[in-house]
């Protein structure tokens, strides 16, 4: 383990790594259940492709993990990333309704594109030109990542992360936390809009998510290490407790009768290594094109900005802003999304949550590997992780992008060139929901401002080149 992860000279023990690892699993155990959710309708088209999706939830993240730890060795895990999942699952439905095509082979042809933009990904990695790409993003713009992340992810952990469904509105859209039960007049306006019990589950809720978050706070104060990890555990206690108590709910019930086989067989026939190039072609050049470089995209710079700012966070980088091992992290990035596609599910890239981990005290990636083998192990006990409630890993997400604003005081407000960019994505990252297109307003601002001030000189070329990219992705891609 020394020799290899390097643990010592990184400041860190076996026994923090593998707590740092868990913590990290369970900020994002989410995404087993979720992404074949949001890939399948709910299950809407078939339980069939949902166990595929599911399957191929949990290898490919383990398969991008294993190559961070072992290739990059860092502390960062990967999974189908939110956004890019949702977009994947509009292009197959939209795919459907312009070729007649059932939507399983509808997926099968959509798999194509993450394909295509895994095999790019790669050979940009091995040719160093992503590397060259964080480069090229200005000083000032990647300082204000790590924080515009932070808030990120404590409107995910506000939001969301713990949305509720309740009668008030017959289930149609979730409440959330920050908007609705904080957002409302009075207690009883919420309650009467969102009926007895969705309220009670509300309050539930919100009591579990803050009662975790002062945990974490107080144990970190007293330096414990697993502050973030035990943190959850007596949110996730406590919201079990309030379940039976208050809802007469079995927070446990879930696992009666629940199925620990892998379901391997749907994955073999409908998604491993299915992929429809006929069905992908019948889209014509144009839009197939127009898909593959919005992917890219999106991935690239969510990519990018997730290992820039966590690695901040940790203190992983050099004066200059850089990260060792950034080759090697962005090469994982590719390989997971190539194994991704093989299997049957949207782009993985590296998950903000990754940064759990990392306060928790995760340093290399004996990190990653314990997230991986845990992803690995859900293909046999998923119906344990799904229990873990959302209110336990909001606790967990609120705090760690708390810390996150801390990268602030290394942004020098009194320069515009530094400050515009830096507030348009601290605004832009949350309501926007992505990390990529935040980055993207950050470089068009800053390239701008530079331009027209006269300074355009102090502007690199590959600079220009990103900057015109994305205004050519937010107004003339259709």
């Amino acid at each position: 383990m020394e020799k290899f992860f390097k643990l010592k000279e990184n400041g860190t023990t076996v026994r923090t790594e593998i707590l740092a690892g868990l913590t990290t699993f369970m900020t994002m155990a989410y995404i087993i259940a979720l992404n074949p959710n949001l890939l399948t309708g709910f299950g809407a088209n078939g339980q069939d492709l949902w166990n595929a999706v599911f399957m191929a939830t949990c290898i490919a993240s383990a398969i991008g993990i294993f190559c961070m730890a072992f290739l990059a060795n860092k502390p960062f895990a990967m999974a189908p990333g939110m956004g890019l999942n949702s977009f994947f699952a509009v292009v197959v439905a939209n795919i459907a309704g312009l070729t007649g095509m059932t939507y399983v082979e509808s997926f099968q042809s959509a798999l194509v594109i993450i394909l295509i933009e895994g095999i790019i990904f790669f050979i940009l990695s091995i040719l160093n030109i992503r590397e060259k790409i964080v480069e090229a993003i200005p000083l000032g713009v990647r300082y204000g990542i790590a924080p515009a992340i932070g808030l990120m992810l404590m409107n995910i952990g506000l939001g969301s992360n713990v949305g509720i469904y309740a009668a008030g509105n017959d289930f149609t859209t979730p409440f959330f936390m920050m908007r609705d039960f904080f957002g409302a007049l009075t207690p009883s306006v919420i309650r009467d809009y969102m009926g007895a019990e969705g309220y009670t589950q509300m309050v539930l809720t919100v009591a579990t998510a803050f009662i975790g978050l002062f945990v974490i706070i107080l144990l970190a104060k007293k330096g414990v290490k697993a502050a973030v990890l035990l943190g959850m555990l007596v949110a996730s206690v406590i919201y079990w407790a309030g379940e039976a108590i208050f809802m007469g709910v079995n927070p446990f019930a879930s696992l009666s009768g629940a199925s620990f086989v892998p379901p391997f067989a749907d994955m073999m026939n409908l998604t491993f290594f299915k992929f429809d190039f006929a069905g992908f072609f019948q889209l014509g050049w144009f839009t197939a094109i127009t898909l593959i470089l919005t992917f890219c995209m999106i991935d690239m710079f969510d990519t990018i900005g997730t290992l820039v700012g966590t690695a901040s966070r940790a203190g992983m980088v050099n004066e200059k802003g850089e990260m060792p091992n950034m080759k090697e992290a962005l090469l994982s990035d590719a390989v997971g999304t190539v194994v991704g596609a093989c299997t049957g599910t949207s782009t993985v890239t590296t998950f903000i949550e990754s940064a759990s981990g990392v306060e928790a005290g995760g340093r290399t990636g004996l990190t990653a590997l314990t997230t991986g083998i845990l992803f690995l192990a859900c293909i046999f006990i998923a119906p344990i992780a799904a229990i873990i409630p959302a209110a336990a890993t909001s606790a967990a997400l609120i705090y760690v992008g708390i810390l996150m604003l801390q990268g602030l005081k290394n942004v020098d407000f009194g320069d515009m060139d530094q400050m515009v960019p830096v507030a348009l994505m601290l605004i832009g990252m949350p309501i926007s929901g992505s990390i990529g297109h935040a980055i993207g307003l950050g470089m068009i601002s800053y390239t701008a401002i530079k331009l027209f001030s006269g300074k355009g000189k102090e502007v690199s070329v590959l600079t220009y080149v990103i900057s015109i990219l994305f205004l050519i992705k937010f107004f003339a891609v259709v």
